[in-house]
């Protein structure tokens, strides 16, 4: 059967169960690539029944089917053999319950971030995940992905306040973990288990979580910009930040080249020179340039006083500081933006090793010919690092592959940096999950014991 008949058969059994108008038309399936690979048919069911007859069709005729939301990590993971169903939650959105006094709340997984906002703003309340294109990432997205932000220095990630999860297995049954309140700790837990999946163990339709009060609403916040003429200085800083009473909300490592992509006042004037687009000279980029970390504090005048004291630096408060953790979260998106050939990893450390970190990817970097802008929030261990070129000419996938390998030997045998955008041709050159984890052989056994047919994101993550 040719291509084009399979995509005509399964967009008609899925039309069947979704109507026409929720299936994306052969001119428009290019826009749900993942990886390069176009799918067979793109699907956006109505309601969480639709969802699992979905699922059910796929799973009984061995379909590969990969849930997605906004879009905006599907870049994550390896690249598929073939992707035959993109099922799009865009449509399961909206606020399900919400308790502002009881701090609860439940949303459907195709509603964004910046849809969720205004309305837990309007009691003063928020839900502490400041990820990239708000507008478009899913709370199913984040999830599923265990994205986070800066904010997670100081609320946790969303393991931490996600308290309940409804999903689809992969033979189409309705399932959930955890519930509508915060102590729930009855059976298994399989909230926590969906969280960071992948979308390889169900398809996440809804979610409870546990909100909190808005910094800014009911007190102040402000940010405090620290420039450190060396990394060596910055760290011995939080080291005196740890042992003080202050308890900042986010606080985060800039290092001087991830400031040219923090287009705010925070940053010093950019010292590189625009020489085409989406390249750029390099020759006076160490002039002036500080190595900075940015403490985020909230609380009474009083406290935020003693903050100023206490750290120094420069304060900066409302819409300057608003866009400054804007650009922070967006980091990817404007390195990307640069540099379409540029490669970013997300590593996870334990605090003391970030130092040797850091200083490995820039000498790594510059090993083959790329740079290594870091942001991160480094007193938790969690750090986001750009490889990106030393000139107009782009990177070999061998010189990606190079550097990856040689950064992760560096690491502690308890790190884990994993290559979350790189160009495609490079995939096939070394494994973006890098080293296989202790738990691999737990891992596989309950991706069979919940996708027996291996239909979910088949091929893309570690199992």
């Amino acid at each position: 059967m040719s291509v084009l008949a399979v995509r005509a058969s399964i967009s008609e059994a899925l039309a069947a169960i979704v109507g026409t108008a929720a299936i994306a038309n052969d001119a428009t399936l290019e826009n749900y690539s993942i990886d390069g690979i176009i799918p067979a048919a793109m699907v956006a069911p109505g309601s969480v029944e639709q969802v699992a007859e979905v699922v059910r069709f796929a799973n009984a005729e061995k379909l590969t089917l990969v849930p997605a939301g906004g879009f905006t990590q599907q870049d994550i993971g390896r690249t598929p053999e073939r992707v035959d169903i993109v099922l799009s939650t865009t449509r399961l959105n909206g606020v399900e319950h919400y308790d502002a006094g009881d701090l609860t709340l439940g949303v459907a997984a195709g509603t964004t971030l910046a849809q969720l906002d205004p309305v837990l703003a309007a009691n003063g309340q928020f839900l502490p995940v400041e990820v990239m294109l708000p507008e478009r990432a899913t709370l199913g997205g984040v999830l599923a992905t265990a994205a986070h932000g800066p904010l997670k220095h100081g609320y946790g990630g969303v393991r931490d306040f996600c308290i309940g999860i409804n999903f689809v297995t992969a033979e189409g049954r309705v399932a959930k973990g955890g519930g509508r309140v915060v102590k729930n700790v009855a059976g298994y837990d399989l909230m926590k288990l969906m969280i960071g999946s992948h979308g390889t163990l169900g398809v996440i339709v809804s979610a409870n979580f546990k909100v909190f009060p808005r910094p800014g609403s009911k007190s102040a916040t402000a940010t405090f910009v620290l420039e450190f003429a060396s990394l060596k200085e910055a760290t011995e800083f939080l080291g005196k930040l740890r042992g003080s009473a202050l308890g900042p909300v986010c606080c985060e490592l800039v290092s001087p080249r991830a400031a040219e992509y923090l287009r705010t006042q925070a940053s010093a004037p950019r010292e590189v020179e625009e020489v085409e687009p989406g390249t750029f000279s390099m020759k006076s980029a160490e002039a002036g340039r500080a190595w900075r970390i940015l403490v985020r504090a909230t609380g009474s005048e009083t406290v935020l006083d003693r903050c100023g004291r206490e750290l120094g630096g420069r304060e900066v408060r409302g819409v300057e500081e608003s866009e400054l953790w804007r650009h922070i979260s967006s980091f990817e998106v404007a390195v990307t933006a640069r540099h379409q050939n540029a490669m970013v990893m997300h590593v996870s450390l334990p605090p003391a090793a970030v130092q040797n970190a850091v200083v490995a990817a820039e000498k790594t970097g510059l090993d083959n010919n790329l740079f290594a802008p870091t942001i991160g929030r480094i007193a938790i261990g969690t750090l986001v690092i750009a490889f990106v070129p030393l000139s107009v000419d782009p990177p070999s996938a061998m010189q990606f592959a190079n550097a990856a390998s040689a950064f992760r030997a560096t690491l502690p045998r308890d790190a884990s940096a994993v290559v979350v955008r790189c160009p495609r041709q490079a995939k096939s050159h070394f494994d973006v999950w890098g080293s296989s984890p202790t738990d691999l052989a737990a891992m596989r056994a309950v991706k069979r014991a919940l996708d027996p047919n291996n239909i979910l994101n088949r091929g893309r993550f570690l199992v």
